[in-house]
């Protein structure tokens, strides 16, 4: 049995053929180029095609930023559509099942088959990327649809800085890579010293790495930077954690490439001590995703085995 799984991304469509065991077979890819639900839904059909060859698949699994309902598209946050029909469309290119996912979803999903998540039944994946993402398994099935997780929204600052969702002091505000790149900015504003400045300009402008590179060089600015971004993204796994009690949390996205002694370790002993499960109970663990860019891809094309 093969699988297809099309991740839909800020700027490119995404499709790999996907065996039993998460290994991607084969890949295509396009430019994102939206031109309308019809021609979208026409193009998901041909990549699909493409990446399929002569293999057998039962459905089609896509990924996509926003809010899915089995077939539908309720809304997207990258490209304009809402409340599309996108199953319906779809097929009138492939006749083959197609089966939606928000993208977070999908990364939980690709990590509990093929990642951090194996041998999990109740799993959380955390994505910092432009926001917080969050993809829970819970009991071996995903909690997604209209009901999907937006962990990103919890509030850690009562009154905090104005979120895009129109509500303060959200997760992601404060935790996200975007959330990171202006703290960082901060500081090399009240630090002009700081080797902040220096690698920014090396990397041509300030990144989600930047403070990190600069802390791992010893740069007392960027550890602090650091420090209180990990107290941020400590809030809201504590909290995920209390309330789910799940087996492993995967953070995932491009921050959490930074080193482990920065950013994961330090993440660690927040949540042992802060959480519930400091009294006794299942202690979570704290891990990196694995799959990096290819959780998406994984994670739509298994989204059948989990719903």
């Amino acid at each position: 049995m093969a699988y297809i799984g099309i991740d839909v991304g800020g700027t490119n469509l995404k499709a790999g053929l996907v065996d039993e065991n998460g290994t991607i077979l084969a890949v295509e890819r396009v430019p994102l180029d939206f031109q309308g639900a019809e021609a979208f839904a026409a193009t998901l059909a041909d990549l699909a095609r493409k990446v399929m060859g002569q293999a057998q698949a039962d459905y089609v699994g896509v990924g996509l930023p926003g809010a899915v309902d089995g077939g539908h598209v309720r809304f997207t946050t990258n490209i304009p559509m809402q409340d599309v029909p996108l199953e319906t469309l779809f097929r009138r290119h492939l006749d083959l099942p197609l089966l939606l996912g928000n993208d977070a979803d999908c990364a939980a999903v690709g990590e509990y088959f093929g990642g951090a998540g194996r041998g999990t039944q109740d799993f959380a994946v955390v994505t910092l990327g432009t926001g917080v993402g969050t993809g829970l398994i819970l009991n071996g099935k995903l909690r997604c649809g209209d009901a999907s997780s937006e962990g990103g929204h919890l509030t850690v600052v009562h009154g905090g800085e104005l979120c895009n969702c129109g509500r303060r002091g959200c997760w992601e505000r404060y935790a996200s890579a975007t959330a990171l790149i202006q703290q960082t900015k901060a500081a090399m504003d009240a630090h002009p010293e700081s080797l902040l400045h220096t690698l920014a300009a090396q990397q041509g402008g300030v990144e989600g790495r930047t403070a990190f590179d600069a802390a791992q060089a010893g740069d007392e600015t960027a550890l602090e930077v650091c420090r209180m971004y990990v107290e941020y993204l400590a809030d809201g796994v504590v909290s995920l954690v209390n309330l789910l009690r799940p087996e492993a949390v995967a953070i995932g996205g491009g921050v959490a490439a930074a080193p482990e002694a920065l950013l994961l370790e330090p993440l660690r002993r927040i949540v042992e001590t802060e959480s519930f499960a400091c009294h006794g109970g299942r202690s979570t663990r704290i891990l990196r995703a694995e799959r990096g860019n290819d959780a998406g891809i994984i994670g739509a094309a298994f989204l059948g085995r989990v719903l």
